[in-house]
């Protein structure tokens, strides 16, 4: 079970929180441009994160923001939870 600090609760367990997917960089105009396939792909394509992956998380049974952690995914240590927009 992951211990997930809220930017803004505190030390929560992860059953508090509802997964977000992994943060990816900011679209820009490729919904504008980019093939169908591309559009697909970067939809639904996970990249590799290595070792370091960023993910975004919902404090649903909180306060119910959005918060982006930075997980290690063979230790699930998390570091530098912050608060984030999921418009």
């Amino acid at each position: 079970m992951l211990i997930i600090e809220c930017p803004f609760c505190g030390s929560r367990d992860e059953r508090e929180f509802d997964y977000g997917g992994l943060a990816k960089p900011p679209r820009g105009r490729i919904a504008e441009v980019a093939s169908d396939r591309e559009w697909l792909d970067y939809l639904l394509i996970a990249e590799e994160q290595g070792e370091i992956a960023e993910e975004y998380w919902w404090h649903v049974r909180g306060c119910g923001e959005w918060i982006k952690i930075r997980r290690n995914t063979l230790t699930h240590d998390i570091e530098s939870p912050e608060g984030a927009s999921r418009s």
